[in-house]
């Protein structure tokens, strides 16, 4: 079976960082990839945008871009592709603000070797997959707390596509919800003329 190369996009403008950098994906991946190399924001912008990236390796000191704003065009431009920044500046205050702004690590030069860039590549995908996930679920969970027509006689639930079933079936098909059934104290009084009472 083919395995789908990792598609990593590298805004980077010194031209010596960017080819170490390679050699340290080279020698580290351990699955298929491919880097495509940016020198200009402008530039990665524009290829990011067409899509088809896994991960973004992004230097914050560009000659079009500098610091977190370098960052945040960048996470704009492919909110669900991960982005590991690159930095000159061991900034420990930097390196915080841009995990908090959604980058998925802070890198330094000159501190890093292959295995470290190909390990937080992993890291990185694997977190931004799980995000997904998260916010998938989430959307979810919000289409239960919108306006549900229900019908006043037979308490129906009108569903996304306009029929009308039972508000277990329309709860079943939107989460992972179990139901188990009894009467409440008033419909056992209407029923059955007295309320039903557990025995300890």
């Amino acid at each position: 079976m083919d395995i789908k190369p990792i598609r990593v996009l590298l805004i980077e403008d010194n031209s010596d960082d960017a080819v170490l950098i390679q050699l340290y994906l080279s020698s580290a991946m351990k699955v298929p990839h491919e880097v495509k190399h940016a020198d200009r924001l402008s530039k990665g912008l524009e290829v990011l945008g067409n899509g088809g990236f896994d991960v973004v390796l992004l230097d914050l000191g560009l000659p079009d871009g500098q610091g977190l704003s370098t960052f945040e065009k960048a996470h704009a431009q492919a909110p669900e592709v991960p982005i590991i920044v690159l930095t000159g500046h061991d900034d420990d205050d930097l390196a915080i603000e841009a995990v908090q702004k959604g980058a998925q690590d802070y890198l330094v030069k000159g501190k890093v070797d292959g295995s470290l860039v190909g390990r937080s590549i992993r890291y990185a995908i694997e977190r931004q997959k799980l995000l997904t996930q998260i916010e998938r679920s989430t959307k979810e969970i919000k289409t239960l707390r919108g306006f549900l027509p229900i019908c006043a006689g037979c308490k129906k639930i009108r569903d996304d596509q306009g029929y009308w079933t039972q508000i277990e079936s329309y709860i079943s098909q939107h989460s992972d919800a179990e139901f188990s059934h009894g009467l409440c104290p008033d419909c056992a009084v209407r029923l059955y003329g007295r309320t039903i009472v557990k025995k300890a």
